[in-house]
């Protein structure tokens, strides 16, 4: 009967009992991801946010508030300085609002700079 002769590589063997498998995956160290900052969604206070739905005053923000008048996410709520993020709900009597990111407005002075730059054609004649 013919033998394959030894070789001097490392068979490719599975561990067949439970502590060689628990050891094989301990000594495999994580690949660890670049230190990305993670980006936190905007938030606003839930007495802030009512007065942008028309509410006239933070007092009356907080009467409504503390008197239980307020839900958010279909829950009481009675914490004025409540951190909402996008997607929360917020119900005020019948009204319901959802908090979404507001649309950057365009600055003035980026306008008016690029009025500036912009050339007439009539002056470049």
């Amino acid at each position: 009967m013919n033998t394959p002769a030894p070789s001097n590589e490392p068979a490719n063997t599975v561990p067949t009992d439970e502590k060689s498998t628990v050891d094989a995956l301990e000594s495999v160290t994580p690949v660890s991801e670049p230190d990305a900052p993670i980006a936190e969604p905007p938030k606003i206070c839930l007495d802030q946010f009512l007065k942008t739905c028309g509410v006239e005053t933070g007092g009356q923000a907080k009467r409504m508030i503390q008197g239980g008048e307020v839900l958010v996410n279909n829950e009481i709520e009675t914490r004025r300085r409540r951190k909402l993020v996008p997607g929360d709900e917020v119900q005020l009597y019948e009204d319901v609002f959802v908090v979404a990111l507001a649309e950057p407005e365009p600055d003035e002075s980026e306008s008016a700079e690029s009025e500036a730059n912009s050339t007439d054609p009539a002056t470049d004649a």
